[in-house]
């Protein structure tokens, strides 16, 4: 494996396995060990996606007018360990507000910047091969979904914690610790990446306020949106639904292992669908594949189906979660990628991911678990079908295209 191919998985490895310690675990945190209630636990929750809606993008711009994307994107994943590390000494819900905050600044920046960054430093076929190293990520946070509930076992067994009232893991607040110690090996792996060659701030500037007027960079954000809306609130509220149909911790983390295990294969395998299929079909697959799982889930009740149709995650991260960056690439100029990459955080993740919260969450309050699934899945499954006429074949803005050929 070449030097920045071993780089970005090392980095995709240590990253995502501190996103699977910290947001999996982070609800049961704030509501038990914090104190905090339920309403409370959802402000929390909802700065990340909030924050997503601008720091994404203004991140994305510093790297490209600076033309240092793996620096930026080092320094950003050494201040959001830091903070997250932080986070877990602060103790009140105006002071775990504002720390959310301050950590989501620099948080939700990575993934878009890991994007861009991977996709630099892979080349010329950098579309192709990029699956091969986020599959990485893939497999971290299996490891760390599944390893760090077993090793929190084993160490309050081993060192006896007192217990609060209806605190079930008292020392679940080492999440915190565990998280930034990854963070901070992940932001050491990006000194092993090679410099992105300085671009002229004036291109930079003038560029990227177009970017939104090119049809297929206007189309990929507006279906971005609509997939999120749709998909993310099941998702968000999933163990709330499992709950209702008699799961239990078990059984959620049981469901983890469900939907991760067949993402890796296909994550893996990304490349090889894009130069067969194309971007498009990747999206309209995953999009379909997420319609059909919250559907089955609004009309069964039988948590043996619902574990078999957790499968299809991996269908909609194979498709939908990469095939979006992949097809924004391909009508991207190389010198806005990550500014790029950040708009598709803040469509999707932020403005798409908070509506989708605040709608699921009223659907599941009024008219029970069950409907919010149907819609969301008959959403997503008209969405993957009006696709073609949503986005056009991806192509780069003629203008970008000369740019670039001139500077050749």
């Amino acid at each position: 494996m070449a030097a920045p191919q071993l780089a970005l998985s090392a980095f995709w490895f240590l990253y995502m396995g501190a996103m699977g310690i910290f947001y999996p675990f982070l609800a049961l945190y704030l509501k038990e060990n914090a104190g905090l209630s339920g309403s409370e636990v959802g402000v929390v929750l909802a700065v990340f996606p909030l924050v997503s809606m601008v720091a994404p993008t203004a991140w994305g711009i510093v790297a490209d007018r600076t033309g240092a994307a793996t620096r930026v994107l080092g320094c950003v994943t050494l201040v959001a360990s830091i903070a997250q590390a932080a986070l877990g000494t602060v103790r009140g819900f105006p002071a775990l507000v504002a720390g959310a905050a301050v950590l989501a600044a620099f948080s939700t920046a990575v993934l878009p910047l890991g994007i861009s960054v991977s996709l630099a430093a892979l080349g010329a076929d950098g579309s192709s091969r990029f699956g091969r190293v986020r599959v990485w990520g893939t497999i971290g946070y299996l490891v760390c979904v599944v390893g760090y509930p077993w090793m929190l076992d084993r160490f309050q067994s081993a060192v006896p914690v007192v217990p609060g009232g209806g605190v079930s893991e008292p020392a679940l607040g080492s999440l915190f610790a565990v998280a930034a110690g990854l963070g901070v090996l992940a932001a050491a792996s990006t000194l092993a990446l090679p410099r992105a060659r300085a671009v002229p701030v004036s291109v930079a500037r003038r560029e990227w306020l177009d970017l939104r007027r090119h049809p297929p960079i206007a189309g990929i954000l507006t279906f971005s949106f609509l997939a999120y809306l749709f998909l993310q609130g099941p998702m968000s509220l999933f163990p709330v639904y499992l709950r209702a149909r008699g799961g239990d911790l078990d059984a959620l983390s049981l469901m983890w292992v469900v939907m991760l295990l067949p993402e890796i294969p296909l994550v893996a395998l990304s490349g090889a669908g894009l130069r067969k299929f194309g971007a498009r079909t990747l999206l309209a697959v995953g999009t379909l594949a997420g319609g059909l799982r919250w559907l089955v889930c609004g009309f069964s009740h039988d948590l043996g189906v619902v574990y078999a149709v957790q499968a299809l995650h991996g269908v909609v991260v194979a498709g939908l979660l990469v095939g979006s960056p992949l097809y924004l690439e391909a009508a991207l100029a190389d010198r806005l990628r990550s500014t790029g990459q950040g708009l598709l955080a803040m469509a999707g993740v932020g403005v798409g991911g908070i509506a989708s919260n605040v709608i699921t969450g009223w659907l599941f309050e009024h008219l029970g678990p069950d409907q919010p699934y149907v819609i969301g899945g008959i959403g997503a499954l008209l969405l993957g079908l009006a696709l073609p006429a949503i986005l056009p074949p991806p192509s780069r803005p003629a203008h970008a295209v000369r740019a670039e050929t001139t500077s050749r």
